[in-house]
Order: C-alpha cells, then structure tokens, then sequence
C-alpha cells in the first residue's frame, strides 16, 4: 500500500493569523526588554545600565508583596471557579430546549466591559445603596468593602466569579456534551454512583478542556487591572494592590520606565513558568 499523503495547504489560511500575533506580541515584548537595561531621563535622553534594574526589582519588598497578593488572588479565584463551573455545568440538561437560553443566560456576563463590571460591584457592596452592601448590613454585619481589608477582597474574589465562572461553565459543558452516551449506558448497566460517573468517565473527558479553562483563567486573573482599579483603587491601604497596578503607577504616574519594565519581564517569565508546569503536570498524567 502507498503510504497516506498528508495535504497541509491549510496551514498556508493560518499564517496571517501567526504573522500578526507574533508581530502584536514580540515587539511590545521587545520593546519592554529594551526599556529594562536602560536609564530613560526623557524621550530623547536614556542610558545603558545592564542588569541593575533587575537587581533593584529583585530587593524590592512593595513588589514582591504586590507579586504575592497577586498570586493568592489568581490561586483563590481559581480554586473557587473550576468546582463552581463544573457543578453548574453538570446541572445543565444536555435535551432541554431551554438549554441554549440558559447558556445565552450564563454568558452575559462575560459581555459586559471590564470597567463596567468595577463599576457595578463598586454600587452593588455599598453599605448604603448596594443591594449585598444593604442586606449584609440589615443582618447585622458590618459590611465596608473601603474600609476592611478582608471585606475589600471578599468582594473581589465575588466580583471575579460572577464574571468569569460563565467561561468554565460554557468549556465544561462543551466537554460533557462530547462524552458519548455508551459510556453512561455502561454506567447505569453497572449500578455506578454520581460520583463514579464523575469520578470515572466525566472527568478523564473534561480533562483538556479543564487545561484550556485553568490556563485561561490563570493568566488573566494574574493580569487582572481594571477591574480592582476601578472597585477599590487599590485600597484600603494597599491590601489590594496587584502587581499590574502597581507597575501601571510606576511607569505611568512615575515615569519609571527602567524599573517597571525590568519586572514585568521577569513576571512575565514567571506567568510562562506556571503555564508550562501546570501544563506538563496535568499531560504527564494523561493514560
């Protein structure tokens, strides 16, 4: 027999797509690289200093406290929205014919524009007119989300999973949508629980969607700027002052583009190093 042609014209459709992320994403990387091993006075007068801003990045306690709040942020959010995402997706009749609205329903959130989703929750917890700030209060719980620090990031964890639980929501249900139902048939031939099915057959299938929803979710709530901007300003105090934020002011409001740029190469290697772990750890253990 002849062995089987391969036709791979079609990589030809995708090469403007490859050439314009490549060229949107390595320039500015390029261009933020170049900023962080020079000195820049003004726009036409910059220095040459090595690897000195890094060094300061490295000693630098305000970031790397900035750096830690941003990953228990991502971890938390994280941790909270993949089982929320995968019960709600298990609830959803797969025959319904309401099953396309109540998708429909569920991804409205995920519409509405970063700065509007801040400026809702900023109305939403307030202790005087926001409806959770109001009822926290009429049960007798002293609800002040400027204030207290943990009341601040209470809402922000909230905030974050009302509007990106949808995203798991929609990919879990994607994944148990392609199960075939032999293997339910099989199940129910065999007496298993809910929990085995789950355990069992879901769970193996959901595992590729599951990475594509961690790694989603992970990357953007570790860039995560507009909307903590926007609830609380970074505040009280800077209990909620991401790294985004904080390298936002000190290149922008400060004009410190050396030291700015410095970190946000080495938190960007630090994203590509999480990735690639979680990545590696959940294919290893594919069968």
């Amino acid at each position: 027999m002849l062995p089987e042609q391969h036709n791979n014209r079609a990589w030809f459709a995708v090469l403007p797509v490859v050439f314009i992320v490549a060229f949107s994403g390595v320039v500015p990387l390029m261009t933020v690289v170049n900023y962080s091993v020079q000195d820049i006075l003004d726009v036409n007068t910059r220095f040459f200093v090595g690897f000195d801003w890094y060094r300061d990045a490295l000693r630098d306690e305000r970031l790397h406290e900035a750096f830690l709040r941003q990953l228990m942020f991502s971890f938390t959010v994280l941790i909270v929205e993949v089982p929320l995402g995968i019960l709600v997706a298990r609830c959803i009749s797969r025959s319904s014919r309401w099953t396309p609205f109540v998708l429909v329903l569920l991804a409205v959130p995920l519409l509405v524009p970063l700065n509007v989703v801040g400026t809702i929750w900023q109305i939403f917890a307030r202790g005087d007119i926001g409806l959770l700030g109001a009822a926290l209060n009429g049960l007798g719980i002293e609800f002040n989300y400027t204030q207290v620090p943990l009341h601040a990031w209470i809402t922000l964890v909230l905030m974050d999973v009302w509007h990106w639980t949808s995203l798991v929501v929609l990919l879990a249900f994607a994944g148990l949508s392609a199960i075939p139902p032999v293997y339910y048939q099989a199940a129910a031939l065999d007496g298993a629980s809910r929990w085995q099915i789950f355990r069992h057959i879901e769970l193996p299938h959901l595992r590729s969607v599951l990475l594509i929803a961690v790694l989603l979710r992970l990357m953007d709530s570790l860039m995560i700027y507009t909307e903590p901007l926007v609830l609380t300003g970074g505040g009280p105090g800077n209990t909620t002052t991401f790294l985004s934020q904080y390298l936002a002011t000190m290149a922008v409001g400060q004009f410190d583009l050396g030291p700015a740029a410095a970190f946000s190469v080495i938190y960007f290697l630090v994203i590509l190093l999480l990735c690639w772990l979680f990545h590696t750890m959940v294919v290893s253990r594919e069968p």
